[in-house]
Order: structure tokens, then C-alpha cells, then sequence
């Protein structure tokens, strides 16, 4: 939470009295009337990301409505606390934030919300499950977008019931971020026990990090366990293009200070900002789009109007050009309205009576624009963008999308070539899928690696491997092999969706009983021990009761001899980059024959199913 913030929020003799019950009582008293009347509002201060120019997320932090300053922000939750009324006060920001944020329009945008709250709230006893919730329900802010900031400058005295409640957030769908690392206890063990989806580097540790070399190499060591940890690092607090400079220099691309943009009542920020930051890019070289992947590259620059435009000049367009659906209406560069053929005629030109082209003649288009519609950036994946479709009301389903790119118009796409690429790239993509499970190839498998190599990622790569299933197919048949096979295939894609939060975002299928899944280094072996469990607990299916209740069946083996053997279980051989510099697929690739060997080794001549992470991590 930011401390600069200045809220005059007076309590009256409070050095004579400090110690007393009366002050707790007066400052309660005090803090309820703050908490239940119309005072407290929401600021937003946009964070920025550094690769698309453009507000990755906006911080809500507390404001006075009336204008007044409150003094001391964490003053006030101290003495909240004291009041033993912390819970209450956290839950209002908690609630202004959300309710403020879908107000201001934040599900037109691309942009998540980071809302702080106290370790200390979470671990009261009034602190209430299920309210964040309900108030994410009620404001449709989906919980996905939403971004838990656990600040890291008090004590935590209870950490396992602290753990409980931040897995109960996660598992619920928020992402979770430690504020104001370096400053506080014990960042490094809270980083360790709740492996957070983001860090947002202390203000302290940035300003001046230009001239202080002590600064310098902590921030720099910080964000690269953080990379390495696949967890997504923010500066903030940055107030100079040298500190500017320095942190991208760092590879840190989530920025937030007044350099870019102050907070403010709105979600709004000035183009100098994207202009700024776009003069800072790197062009990326590695992005992969065999197919278009991105909106922008379906975009078509659709002729735009400005504000002022009359609504006679805008009709005379529709009149002239048959096939023009939509009109953008930009001023400045900056997407402000559209105007919709169909709404637009029946609306302002016919008008309910059939009077609107006398009534809204002298009218311009600024006055008539519609403002609510959907834009986004061109970097958008269509399937993103496709989802954002499927979520419009059913008289909008079918309007034009809007484009940005670094905050400027960009052009229009219609819902019908969005389906036309989705179409090519499922068609390009089926192409390298596996037949029979549909998951992605070999291709798709080396893309994803290598595209995650190229990012500076650090990610295990698990590969998954049948024990024993030669035998199991020729005795059992095909049907039942092929049975296995796909029945393996989605305990991996129902893996997939419960660890998607902790970086578990491929699954591949390499061929025959060989699979692939990526993850970070924290999540693979607890996702690799569920494939084990979920695999294992099928053997009564796979093999039959009376099988599976002998733990082995006799089959013919290569020699045409009979063989006894074990029920089917899995190896598991885990590669990770957090251990080897790998510069590439065919490095990966083979230090993977090694890994795959010692599992299948172990599996062997223990009998069941083995997991074996990279040798020289043990």
C-alpha cells in the first residue's frame, strides 16, 4: 500500500493519551464511522507492461471521497488493527476496489485488478470467507483478473493458517502478488511458502538503483530467481527514465510509477505514457505465429471519423459504402467511439417516431457514439479475443472488435474472420495433433519449448511413459491399448486444469504411450505424484477384477513364452532448466534420454510406477 498517500485523520490528544482504553475506544468509534460512511473510495494506478505498451493492470489504493487527505495510510490499519476491527476496514477497500474498478468499465479492458490486503486481516477471527467472492459475482469482474497483493511488511505469527487462506484464494481463481518485497520480516519464506504469481519490488529498492550499485544487485539477484521461479516481477515506484532504463535492462516488464502515470479517479492514462514506453521496446523476434495467432494480424484499417464529424456526413459514409458496418471514431490516435450501421440508423436517423434525422441533424457524432464496446490489443490472442465474444449480450454478439496497438486505433475485425482464423489455426494445429488424443504433436511440443527457452523461463518438462504396455496391448487388444492411451491423455489435460494457475500450461502427446507436460519447477513433481495417483487408481479398469486382484497377468512374451506381468504403472522422468542452462529443444532433448532411462530403470526393478527428477538436482 502506498504510505505517500496523506489523509488528515486526526485523534484528538493522542500522545497524552495513548495508552488508554478511552483513545482505542474514540479511535474505533472514529475508524466505524470511516468504514460505514460514504468517505473511502478508490483510486487506480495503472502498471504497465513493457513488451504491448499498454496497461497490464491497475492497483486500487485508498482515496478520500471528499478530497481531504487521510495522513499516514498504514497509521490508520495500525490503528485498525488495535480497534480490532482490521478485517472491516480491509474488506471496505476490498469492496470499493471491485466496485469502483467495474464501474470505471475495467471488463472493456484487457487489464487486471490488484487489490492489497493485510496478512493480519486474513488471519482475524471476523475475516469472512466468501465475501471477495460475492462482490467479484455481483460487479462481474471475473476472479481470474483479479490480483491478490499480500503485503510483506508485518509479522505473520500464524503461517500455516496464513498458507490455508492464500490456497483457498488460489484455488477459488485469483492470482496472488507480494507487495512491498524487501521491506518487511520475512519476504524470502513467505515467497517460499506461498510462490506467488507475481513480486512487486519495494519503491525503496528502485528509486535511485541508477547511482547505487548496493540497490542494483539486490533487485537484479530478485528478479532473476523470480524468472527462474517463472514468476512475473513489477517495479514499482518508478519515477526516472535512468530507473526506467535500468529495470528493463533487468528484464523486469511490468513497470509502475509517476514516470508513467499517477493514480486517479479513472482507468484512463495519457498516450505519452504508451508513446514513452514503445520508444523503450525491443521489437520481439520470437514471437510464433505459423498461423495468426494475434488479432492484429486480422485486423483491416477500417477509415475512421473524429468526435466532431456530423451525424449527416456520417450517414452520407453508410449511404456510399454498402458493405461499411461499423464507423471507429478516433480523436487524437485514441479509439473513443463506434458508430454500428444497423443501431446507428435505427437509433439516431429513424429515431423511435421516425423523427431522429430532423431531431439530431445539427447533432455531432460525439453526441450520439457509442462508448461501450469491445476493444482490445492487437498482441490479443483470437482465441482470448473469441472468449471476450462469446461473453457480449446476444444484441452485440455480432459487432465489429476494435483494435489497439500501443494505445492507438489499429483497425476493426469482424466476428466472421475471427472464426475464419480460429478455423485455420485448429485446422494447422490438427495437422500436427495426435489422432487418436487429440493433444498436440511432436511440432507443436518443440514450438512451445522453444518459445519458452527464447522467453528466459525457467520450467520442468515432464515426460510420462507407460510401464509394461506392449504386453498389455498384444494380450488385452487394441481397443483396450487405445483405451489406456486416451484414458492417460486426460488425467494429464485434468491435471493441466488444476495446476493451470501454477504455470502447468502444455500438454503434449509425443506418440505411442509417450507424453509430454511443461510446468514451473515448484508445480511439476505434485502435478507429476496426482498423474501417478489418478493413473494408478484405474488399474481395476484396466486390467479387470480378477487381474487386478492378482496384481499380474500371464501373457506370451516376444519369444512366445509365457511371461508373467506386472500392471500397468508409469515412469516419470522431470528435466529442468532451473538446473541446466538449456539453449535449446535438442540440449533439452537430450539430457531428457538420460533422465528417461533412470525412471524406467527404477519402475523396473521396483515394480511400480517411479518418478525421477533431474539426478544432479538430488
Amino acid at each position: 500500500m502506498n504510505s505517500s498517500v496523506r489523509l488528515k485523520w486526526e485523534f484528538k490528544n493522542e500522545e497524552a493519551v495513548s495508552g488508554s482504553s478511552n483513545i482505542v475506544a474514540a479511535s474505533r468509534n472514529q475508524l466505524l464511522d470511516l468504514i460505514e460512511g460514504d468517505i473511502l473510495t478508490s483510486h487506480y494506478q495503472p502498471i504497465f507492461s513493457a513488451k504491448s505498451c499498454s496497461a497490464f493492470g491497475y492497483e486500487a489504493l485508498l482515496r478520500s471521497r471528499n478530497g481531504e487527505v487521510l495522513d499516514n495510510i498504514p497509521d490508520l490499519f495500525e490503528r485498525a488493527k488495535q480497534a480490532k476491527i482490521i478485517a472491516s476496514l480491509d474488506m471496505k477497500c476490498r469492496e470499493n476496489a471491485i466496485k469502483e474498478a467495474a464501474l470505471l468499465g475495467l471488463s472493456n479492458t484487457q487489464a487486471s485488478l490488484f487489490i492489497n490486503i493485510c496478512p493480519e486481516s486474513i488471519l482475524d477471527p471476523t475475516h469472512s470467507v466468501g465475501v471477495t467472492d460475492s462482490l467479484a459475482e455481483e460487479w462481474g469482474v471475473a476472479k481470474e483478473r483479479i490480483i491478490l497483493e499480500i503485503t510483506e511488511n508485518g509479522a505473520i505469527h500464524n503461517y500455516k493458517l496464513f498458507q490455508e487462506t492464500i490456497n483457498y484464494y488460489r484455488k477459488a481463481g485469483y492470482r496472488i502478488a507480494i507487495d512491498d518485497f524487501g521491506a518487511g520480516y520475512g519476504g524470502l519464506k513467505m515467497l517460499s511458502m506461498i510462490e506467488p504469481e507475481f513480486v512487486k519490488i519495494d519503491r525503496h529498492f528502485i528509486s535511485n538503483i541508477d547511482k547505487a550499485m548496493v540497490k542494483y544487485t539486490l533487485v537484479d539477484s530478485i528478479a532473476t530467481a523470480c524468472h527462474r521461479m517463472g514468476i512475473k516481477v513489477i517495479a514499482e515506484g518508478v519515477e526516472t527514465e535512468d530507473e526506467l532504463n535500468i529495470v528493463l535492462d533487468m528484464g523486469i516488464e511490468l513497470i509502475q510509477g509517476f514516470l508513467l502515470s499517477r493514480p486517479s479517479a479513472s482507468l484512463d492514462y495519457g498516450p505519452s505514457a504508451v508513446t514513452f514506453l514503445d520508444s523503450k521496446r525491443v521489437p520481439a523476434s520470437d514471437k510464433y505465429s505459423p498461423a495468426m495467432d494475434f488479432i492484429g494480424d486480422v485486423a483491416i484499417r477500417v477509415g475512421s471519423i473524429n468526435s466532431d464529424t456530423s451525424i449527416k456526413n456520417a450517414l452520407n459514409m453508410f449511404i456510399d459504402d454498402s458493405c461499411l458496418k461499423s464507423l471507429p471514431i478516433v480523436d487524437r490516435e485514441r479509439l473513443v467511439g463506434m458508430l454500428y450501421r444497423s443501431r446507428f440508423i435505427e437509433d439516431q436517423v429513424v429515431g423511435k417516431f421516425g423523427y431522429g434525422v430532423h431531431l439530431n441533424s445539427h447533432k455531432n457524432i460525439g453526441h450520439v457514439m457509442e462508448t461501450a464496446f469491445l476493444s482490445v490489443d492487437d498482441n490479443t490472442t483470437i482465441e482470448d479475443v473469441a472468449h471476450m465474444v462469446q461473453r457480449r449480450k446476444p444484441d452485440f454478439m455480432y459487432d465489429d472488435i476494435c483494435v489497439t496497438k500501443n494505445g492507438k486505433y489499429f483497425g476493426l475485425v469482424s466476428v466472421s474472420s475471427l472464426l475464419d482464423a480460429i478455423t485455420g489455426k485448429s485446422i494447422i494445429l490438427a495437422k500436427g495433433a495426435n489422432p487418436l488424443t487429440g493433444l498436440p504433436g511432436n511440432e507443436a511440443i518443440q514450438r512451445e519449448i522453444e518459445k519458452k527457452i527464447a522467453h528466459n523461463i525457467h520450467f520442468d518438462v515432464v515426460y510420462v511413459d507407460i510401464n509394461w504396455f506392449k504386453p498389455y496391448n498384444d494380450y488385452y487388444g487394441f481397443e483396450r491399448g487405445d483405451f489406456v492411451i486416451k484414458s492417460l491423455a486426460k488425467i494429464l489435460s485434468d491435471t493441466m486444469e488444476s495446476y493451470m494457475n501454477d504455470g502447468l500450461d502444455f500438454v503434449g502427446h509425443i506418440g505411442g504411450d509417450d507424453f509430454i507436460f511443461i510446468a514451473r519447477p515448484q508445480a511439476a513433481l505434485q502435478a507429476a505424484e496426482r498423474v501417478v495417483r489418478d493413473f494408478e487408481s484405474m488399474q481395476p479398469v484396466f486390467h479387470g477384477a480378477v487381474d487386478y486382484s492378482r496384481g499380474f497377468y500371464t501373457a506370451k512374451n516376444r519369444k512366445d513364452e509365457d511371461e508373467i506381468f506386472r500392471l500397468l504403472t508409469v515412469s516419470i522422468g522431470i528435466v529442468s532448466t532451473e538446473v541446466h542452462s538449456i539453449d535449446s529443444y535438442a540440449q533439452l532433448a537430450s539430457r531428457a534420454v538420460e533422465v528417461k532411462s533412470a525412471s524406467k530403470k527404477q519402475s523396473s526393478e521396483k515394480g511400480r510406477s517411479a518418478i525421477v527428477r533431474d539426478r544432479r538436482l538430488m
